[in-house]
């Protein structure tokens, strides 16, 4: 949808961004800070580019991620996917995923559909910024520069409810004061741009 932007518009709009201070994982109510999960993927390192099958310019299919163990006292895991360098007010929602097994440690290439799909499997999946279940590609606007995609793991001492199909607002209200550990890896896209080089590391652990 946003390939259509023209690159005057999205140039025009380079300096509106969310902000990665509005991400999930570092809001106070959630408490992520506690401590670290490592969180990767086999498809692109922390802080490198996407590649493009993941995106709205390839296959739109969501990428694989694997992570390290959990806290004792883990009783479910959620996962949420941000996009704090959109042009709004809030960061753009990806994907939300929550009720994984705590001994859940990878979500394969294309995990992320909507409930009832054939691949769907015992997790459930809540609403993207679109209205719609499932992995929303990345699809930055022509001359934004480069989107950071905040892939945000919580380990949680509960299986909270936060509903039937939940957006951002919902799972967050549902994880507050029940993280026990968290994990962020950063996916990067644009269109027509190079991403910046990757740190070198594959993953990355919350913030405190």
């Amino acid at each position: 949808m946003l390939e259509h932007v023209p690159h005057w518009l999205g140039s025009a709009l380079r300096n509106v961004r969310a902000g990665g201070s509005k991400l999930a994982i570092v809001q106070e109510e959630i408490g992520a800070g506690r401590a670290a999960i490592q969180l990767a993927s086999p498809a692109f390192a922390d802080g490198a580019r996407m590649p493009a099958r993941f995106t709205a310019d390839g296959e739109g299919l969501s990428p694989p991620l694997v992570w390290g163990p959990v806290p004792e006292g883990t009783r479910s895991i959620a996962l949420l996917v941000e996009d704090p360098d959109a042009p709004a007010l809030q960061p753009l929602v990806h994907a939300l995923v929550w009720g994984m097994a705590p001994g859940t440690h990878r979500l394969a290439e294309g995990a992320i559909v909507a409930d009832g799909h054939p691949r769907a499997g015992t997790r459930d999946v809540g609403r993207n910024s679109f209205f719609r279940e499932g992995w929303l590609p990345p699809d930055p606007p022509n001359g934004h520069g480069p989107h950071a995609y905040a892939f945000q793991l919580f380990a949680l001492d509960d299986a909270p409810d936060p509903g039937a199909n939940p957006g951002r607002a919902a799972l967050l209200r549902a994880m507050a004061g029940h993280v026990l550990a968290a994990g962020l890896l950063i996916g990067i896209y644009a269109r027509g741009e190079a991403a910046p080089p990757a740190s070198g590391a594959r993953s990355r652990a919350a913030p405190a």
